[in-house]
């Protein structure tokens, strides 16, 4: 599923549609499907909180 929040100013989407389909998609992968960069083997690095080693 590919999330575009331009359809909101084409007309094509409501904020509350667009709301759902994000909740859905964050659902979808909180409960195992496969990230499109995942897929691509992208994943270990698609969400990284804090640089590992990081100085101030």
């Amino acid at each position: 599923m590919d999330i575009n929040c331009g359809e909101i100013i084409d007309g094509k989407a409501s904020i509350q549609e667009m709301g759902q389909r994000i909740f859905e998609m964050v659902l979808a992968t909180a409960s195992g499907e496969l990230s499109k960069s995942e897929k691509h083997g992208y994943g270990q690095n698609e969400f990284v909180p804090w640089q590992v080693g990081a100085v101030m």
